[in-house]
């Protein structure tokens, strides 16, 4: 039984994996990623939430593949910006990051952009969330969706080596340390992508195991 994860992001893949794990042992699930078909699409991401653009991977990889697959979408909203960046959190630097950069110069780009954005915010003002939208969809074209969010407050300076993106500026609440500082059990109990494919494991379990 194979679920294909809408996505090229080894770090995502690695990550939905260990979240993922009880399904694999209770189900026997094989958990593969979308870059095991060279037949499944580059989804341009183009809807306005972060839900539409999860239901545009997952049916387009279902569709390519004729097996479930899950897509998500996910971000940092920050409540000064009025919940930017938002959906356009990967690409919000823009070209700053260099022609040709990679992932961990434009996320060292977003990040310091995002910062310089909101460097004359005071630090009471500083909130927002990570959210991530989980959708499932089916060969037989049924979807599921589901949403998991962290709030949080973001740091003045980027803090810690592990986890990506925006993770060593942002502080969850009731915390002193920045996701970059968590071990990956620690994120994955609290982030709004483990808070979303924890929401996701019941339907997973129902759908997978009564499928024809």
């Amino acid at each position: 039984m194979k679920l294909v994860l809408a996505t090229q992001n080894e770090h995502k893949v690695h990550e939905l994996r260990q979240i993922l794990a009880e399904l694999v042992d209770e189900i026997g699930l094989e958990v593969v990623g979308a870059s095991d078909f060279p037949n499944a699409p580059d989804v341009v991401e183009n809807e306005v939430t972060f839900e539409g653009n999860a239901r545009l991977k997952a049916v387009a990889v279902a569709k390519a593949t004729g097996l479930p697959s899950v897509a998500d979408d996910s971000g940092l909203a920050v409540d000064v910006l009025g919940g930017a960046p938002g959906i356009f959190s990967a690409r919000w630097s823009g070209s700053h990051a260099g022609e040709g950069a990679g992932r961990a110069e434009r996320d060292r780009a977003n990040l310091s952009l995002l910062l310089e954005q909101i460097g004359d915010v005071g630090d009471e003002h500083r909130t927002g969330a990570f959210v991530c939208a989980a959708v499932l969809a089916m060969p037989d074209g049924s979807i599921e969706a589901v949403e998991g969010r962290v709030t949080g407050t973001i740091r003045r300076e980027p803090l810690g080596e592990n986890g990506f993106g925006y993770d060593p500026i942002f502080t969850p609440d009731d915390d002193t340390r920045s996701l970059a500082e968590y071990t990956d059990v620690e994120k994955n109990a609290i982030s709004h992508r483990g808070r979303a494919f924890r929401a996701m494991i019941p339907i997973l379990r129902e759908r997978l195991t009564t499928q024809p």
